[in-house]
């Protein structure tokens, strides 16, 4: 009798570890889901900002000029840093660099560097990876003697 109670003990066990391994992985990807949306929110709302800013006829390019940023780089080179570099073509203030973790994947009409490569001296940095701006300025900071912006505070300042 005590065998069978134990071997029903023990795949109780089993089960419940199965479970609660399952229920954990379950979170994790939740966590994973969330995180993704979030970041994908502030994306959206980033560039519908944008769009508002452009609907008023006011000009980024004339923000950075007026706070004396005529040369930058660009940490962020996927779809809004791409877009970014579109927006100041031509306009006075050059683009000198991207900076960009992916950087041997990214395809630009820039130069895109990796942040642990060499960051030539610039008046400014745009930060578009808006949900990572803290890491990436704490980073950017040590190895950089200029401000580190985000485009988004730059967009709500417009």
């Amino acid at each position: 009798m005590k065998k069978g109670f134990i071997a029903v003990l023990s795949s109780l066990a089993g089960v419940a570890a199965g479970a609660g391994a399952t229920a954990q992985l379950a979170s994790k990807k939740t966590k994973q889901q969330k995180e993704y949306a979030d970041k994908h929110l502030a994306l959206y709302l980033l560039m519908n900002q944008w769009v508002r800013i452009k609907q008023e006829n006011k000009s980024m390019s004339d923000y950075l000029k007026r706070e004396g940023y005529k040369e930058i780089a660009i940490y962020g080179m996927n779809y809004v840093g791409e877009t970014l570099l579109k927006e100041l073509q031509d306009s006075g203030v050059e683009v000198k660099y991207g900076i960009d973790k992916n950087a041997d994947n990214i395809n630009s009409d820039i130069n895109v560097v990796t942040p642990e490569g060499e960051l030539k001296t610039v008046d400014a940095v745009i930060v578009t990876a808006v949900t990572f701006f803290y890491e990436i300025d704490e980073s950017l900071s040590k190895k950089m003697d200029c401000p580190i912006l985000s485009l988004e505070d730059i967009l709500y300042e417009l």
